[in-house]
């Protein structure tokens, strides 16, 4: 076990976590964020909706990060998976996959979510490239386009509605699953959105490029870009396990926190993807920010307590 006694530990060095560890390092905290160095975005070749870092790329975002919060020698980073959290509020203990054990007065999980992607032939080729999740992300970069919608889950409708802000040329693919009410199918129609049922056989497309998708049928659909709705799980079970309460939005189930980053289990905190549906950098930065306000409010109040008692 390390003799290190820490403040905080951070687990997850995304934009929730990384944000969290800067306010947390100002504040003069030790503080500990163990990171598996493997993000949801690595695939993205850009972010968007952050002002002033509009267009950076994850790596370079998660570069610059890091070397601005070395500038406070409080915060360290260790690379690793956390396999089990145990312990108390004011006395937690962190264990990693490596053997390594940190003592923690504070737990913060900015573990994010993990994307299960459509088992598709040639998808895995254009993802993060031409085919996306999120339209605010980018929805921008195929304005005007053709596009098609991949369907995993009854999120499609919606995201095909969202869509049309940016480009009214969609057509929707279920990929041969039944996740549409008739009302919904009378809608698309209504606005001249097709509505493929048949299953997809492959994504044709050149260096990442998507050019056309084959249906079963050996039907082709020319499209220039794809959003597809993934089905998302947590990164890790380990808030759960503590007795940490979930919510489920649909196929989602995320870390039950407050406003303020606070789960129903006392000293435990959960910030960024992991405890929310608004998956976007500038929410999980933000996020952090405020959970490591918060966190660090509740520690002054203790050692204030503490020393009156």
């Amino acid at each position: 076990m390390s003799d290190k006694n820490l403040d905080v530990t951070i687990i997850g060095g995304g934009a929730a976590g990384l944000n969290a560890a800067l306010v947390l390092g100002r504040a003069r905290r030790k503080v500990l964020v163990i990171d598996e160095e493997r993000p949801r975005n690595r695939v993205t070749r850009e972010s968007h909706g952050f002002l002033t870092q509009d267009g950076i790329s994850p790596s370079e975002f998660r570069r610059t990060a890091k070397e601005q919060i070395l500038k406070y020698p409080s915060v360290s980073f260790v690379s690793g998976i956390v396999d089990g959290v145990t312990g108390v509020d004011g006395d937690f203990r962190v264990h990693t996959g490596s053997g390594d054990a940190f003592r923690s007065r504070k737990v913060l999980f900015a573990t994010g979510m993990k994307d299960v992607v459509p088992d598709i032939e040639g998808l895995a080729e254009v993802y993060g490239t031409s085919a996306f999740v999120c339209p605010f992300c980018d929805g921008w970069e195929l304005r005007d386009k053709k596009v098609c919608v991949i369907g995993t889950n009854e999120k499609v409708f919606h995201l095909v509605k969202v869509l049309t802000g940016w480009t009214k040329h969609i057509t929707l693919l279920t990929n041969g699953m039944d996740i549409l009410t008739a009302d919904q199918l009378l809608e698309l129609e209504q606005h001249q959105v097709p509505a493929n049922q048949d299953t997809i056989k492959c994504i044709e497309s050149v260096n990442g490029f998507v050019k056309k998708i084959t249906l079963r049928t050996d039907e082709a659909i020319e499209c220039e870009g794809i959003f597809f709705t993934p089905n998302l799980v947590q990164a890790t079970s380990i808030p759960e396990s503590l007795g940490c309460k979930m919510t489920n939005d649909g196929p989602f189930a995320a870390i039950a926190a407050d406003q303020m980053g606070r789960t129903n289990v006392k000293g435990i905190f959960s910030a960024g993807d992991a405890s929310t549906t608004f998956h976007q950098l500038i929410y999980a930065a933000s996020s952090g920010a405020i959970a490591a306000v918060t966190i660090q409010l509740e520690l002054n109040e203790e050692e204030w307590d503490g020393f009156r008692k």
